[in-house]
């Protein structure tokens, strides 16, 4: 993906972004047949998990024990339906590599029952997943877990390794980010001002504001309901809800502790950290530099993608190249 070209037809960071999760071809035959399942979590909540199976989707056919498994962490206000899902899971079809995308709380389309919702930093929701993940690969006998995480899900996980070090590797194989915004205070201006701000920054709290205020009906007085009703931008929706629900005094807080950046230097497991130099939630001057990370991090940073784009091919083009590089990246991982 380093040398990764744009279509001619498709100029510029934000047609990159728009065109490929509106109308780019996600899959190559019908769409992924995803098996739901719901996990209890440690703290008394749940986390429903979508898996696509290769053999009973119609792919190679090859024995689950013979099947790695790729858990697809997707970002904000993602799910199993986001168009870097349906791609992934595609490819894993036609690749003989199971998917699972564990919706991050809230995002399944069933509120949640604790106090709390998701987060980019999230590293602890991370890491017992991931667990859960590692005892069914290895009860069912498969060669190897990777993980990947798009956009939020992506900086959750690089900071999930950041975090727990050389431990990483009992874990996972390899690991990939994918538009990830490794420094969220840079990303989060970004995303507050010009074009960001009225077009990516009021799709985003349409869904949000409305799950907040499910929140709060379940639980009466637990954020000033009139200040996050009249938030215009992420920074102030962080502010009233996100930073305060977990653990954060402010947004200032919750973005500068919750970035994966500060501790790419302490990953231990293979990782790749994809991000595209036009994506217009992302500034190309705060990409990490090889500098900033461990030997065990590789950098793609394509001059051209968008956010989670990468399409490809004639009008109206599809979205086959990007999983198709990370995930054989990730499988040349498992032995």
């Amino acid at each position: 993906m380093t040398d990764y070209l744009a279509p001619p037809w498709l100029p510029g960071g934000h047609l990159q972004t728009i065109w490929p999760a509106l109308w780019s071809r996600r899959f190559e035959a019908s769409p992924p047949q995803w098996r739901r399942e719901r996990w209890n979590t440690p703290d008394g909540d749940f986390v429903d998990v979508d898996f696509c199976e290769a053999q009973s989707s119609g792919g190679t056919g090859l024995n689950q024990r013979h099947r790695p498994l790729l858990v697809l962490f997707h970002g904000l206000e993602g799910s199993s339906s986001s168009h870097s899902s349906q791609a992934f899971a595609d490819w894993g079809i036609r690749n003989g590599c199971d998917v699972a995308v564990p919706h991050f709380r809230g995002c399944s389309g069933t509120l949640n029952l604790m106090p709390r919702a998701y987060h980019s930093g999230d590293h602890e929701e991370v890491d017992h997943l991931l667990r859960r993940f590692k005892q069914k690969v290895d009860a069912q006998g498969r060669p190897g877990l990777v993980a990947a995480g798009v956009s939020l899900g992506g900086n959750a996980l690089m900071r999930w390794a950041g975090e727990h070090g050389q431990s990483a590797q009992q874990i996972v194989k390899a690991i990939a980010s994918i538009c990830s915004p490794l420094d969220l205070t840079a990303s989060g201006k970004a995303i507050g001002e010009g074009f960001n701000r009225q077009v990516y920054t009021r799709m985003f709290l349409r869904s949000m504001k409305p799950k907040a205020m499910a929140k709060l009906k379940q639980f009466p007085g637990l954020f000033d309901a009139r200040k996050l009703m009249a938030a215009k931008d992420l920074y102030e929706f962080d502010d009233v809800f996100t930073a305060p629900l977990h653990g954060f005094l402010n947004t200032d807080d919750y973005w500068l502790r919750a970035s994966a950046l500060p501790l790419l230097g302490q990953v231990a497991v293979p990782a790749l950290a994809l991000n595209a130099q036009n994506d217009p939630f992302i500034p190309s001057n705060s990409l990490p530099t090889q500098a900033q990370v461990s030997t065990h991090v590789k950098l793609w940073q394509p001059r051209g993608g968008g956010h989670v784009g990468f399409a490809s091919g004639a009008l109206p083009g599809h979205l086959k190249a990007m999983p198709q590089a990370v995930g054989q990246w990730l499988l040349q991982h498992i032995a």
